[in-house]
Order: structure tokens, then sequence, then C-alpha cells
């Protein structure tokens, strides 16, 4: 009876594991894990790396594990966003305005350089666009 029962219950599952269904979505990667809405910040070039993701000014980027650690930026929002180069809001600061421009990786020069974000300004002294170097 022990033989009848497993040999009954092994076509049974091999059926039931040919309906299920089979998922060809991929999860986003690079610059397009950042959602509508957000000011993200990475800490590889070109959107790789530990992303974090804003919707409000923040004084200390260290909070959030990303304190002199970011490489490039994506900007979804409709803000301008002021990436100050110390935490509160102090030292000097870089732009990255909303829209298709919002996207790409910092100078080198700053690189791992930035420690709080503010949405909408006032903004500080700018850090000024390294020599020879364009966006």
């Amino acid at each position: 009876m022990r033989t009848r029962l497993s040999a009954l219950l092994v076509p049974v599952a091999a059926a039931t594991a040919a309906v299920v269904p089979v998922s060809t979505a991929h999860a986003a990667d690079g610059y397009d894990r950042c959602p509508v809405g957000y000011y993200c910040m990475f800490s590889g070039l070109d959107g790789t790396g530990d992303m974090i993701k804003l919707t409000r000014s923040t004084p200390d980027l260290a909070v959030l594990g990303m304190n002199d650690r970011a490489k490039s930026d994506w900007n979804r929002t409709a803000s301008t966003i002021y990436l100050w180069s110390d935490a509160n809001y102090s030292g000097c600061t870089a732009v990255t305005s909303s829209g298709p421009t919002g996207k790409g990786n910092f100078f080198p020069t700053y690189r791992d350089f930035f420690s709080s974000v503010q949405f909408d300004g006032p903004g500080g002294p700018s850090c000024g666009t390294p020599p020879g170097e364009g966006r």
C-alpha cells in the first residue's frame, strides 16, 4: 500500500511544478534604482554601489552612511538640490538641477566630498567648477 501511495504523489507533484509561472522581470540596477520623486546618491560611479534616496533636506549624511562617500547622483525631484561640503549645511555648495541634467558622476574633485543635502536652497558659497572639468 505504501508503494502505491508514493507512486500517486510523484505525478501530482510534477504536474503542479509545470503550472508555476516563470518571471522574466529583473531588478533595477544602476541609476534605475532611483524612484521618481527622490534625490538619490550613489557610492559608485554611474549609479552603482550603495544608494540612499531622499525626499527632504538631510543635515548629516553620516547618519545614512553616505558622508564623504558619494560619487554619482540623480535628482528625480522638482527641487534644486544643494550639496554641502560639510555637515549641517556648512562649507561650500554644488548644485544638482532637476530634470535630465540632474543625473551623472561628480567631478573627480567632488567625489567622496559631500556631507549634507539641502532641497531648494538657499545654498551657500559655491565650491566652484574644477579647472578643465565640465558636466
